[in-house]
């Protein structure tokens, strides 16, 4: 496994600072978000030339983007909104290869029209999951014109809630482009560590050869990732053949140093 972090952890002036940042930690992986070149999350435009500038930058740190953050509300209640979350998809699409990277990270959502990362009872309905389906097939042709790969996200507050509900749309879709990002931490409910466990392997049984990246989530003290056993999740990854990014997310710049140790330690 590869460790490395979220770009957006490092609030900086400059995309140089962001990915000067990222190197003192001595990563070498990034989920770049455009936020860290000075842009929206995902763009209705992107400059030209700055992709490659971006490419030139990461490159010069001795740096790589495992994956580029795409995300924007699949299931949004108004259709407006999705059609252009796929027109702004696009135009990352095309950005991705001269920015070095061939992976976009997708939210498959929800019907709340506010947050994407808020639940929703309407996202049970068969009419949400009929939504994620058109607009997924969407995704996956933009996918395929640019040659990428897409990685969805159990997340509880979602349409895809689970392990299962991955495997259901990986089947569906039927589309080698199509991948899987593991968040234990969004798995888990309390603090059953028998349970845990049982829910990460079952995810693993699930669509562990289908994962492209993996996350560490909120690894602080009092964050809810501390809670998670590490040692048998990332024994877990490896058992399952994982040998991809490990990518650090949702924790405050200082307590990146702690948590990088002590995943190098395992």
């Amino acid at each position: 496994m590869i460790l490395g972090i979220f770009t957006r952890t490092f609030e900086r002036e400059s995309l140089a600072g962001v990915l000067d940042a990222v190197r003192a930690q001595g990563l070498r992986d990034v989920q770049f978000n455009m936020a860290s070149a000075g842009l929206p999350s995902l763009p209705a435009e992107i400059e030209q030339g700055l992709p490659d500038r971006i490419r030139t930058a990461l490159a010069s740190r001795g740096l790589e983007m495992a994956a580029v953050s795409g995300t924007f509300n699949m299931i949004h209640p108004d259709l407006g909104h999705r059609q252009e979350g796929l027109r702004r998809l696009e135009v990352l699409a095309a950005a991705c290869h001269p920015m070095g990277t061939t992976t976009i990270t997708l939210c498959t959502g929800t019907r709340d029209p506010d947050d994407k990362w808020r639940g929703h009872p309407g996202n049970v309905l068969p009419d949400a999951w009929h939504d994620l389906q058109v607009a997924m097939e969407r995704a996956l042709s933009i996918a395929e014109e640019h040659d990428l790969w897409l990685g969805i996200e159990p997340e509880q507050a979602n349409v895809v809630t689970s392990p299962a509900d991955a495997r259901r749309l990986l089947d569906e879709m039927r589309s080698p482009r199509l991948k899987v990002i593991l968040d234990p931490v969004n798995l888990m409910a309390g603090d059953d560590a028998g349970a845990v466990r049982s829910l990460l392997e079952e995810a693993l049984d699930l669509v562990g050869p289908d994962l492209i990246a993996a996350h560490a989530k909120e690894l602080y003290p009092g964050g809810v990732g501390w809670r998670l056993d590490y040692a048998h999740y990332l024994g877990a990854l490896r058992a399952a053949g994982f040998r991809g990014p490990l990518l650090l997310h949702n924790l405050p710049e200082q307590a990146v140093p702690a948590a990088v140790d002590f995943l190098r330690g395992l």
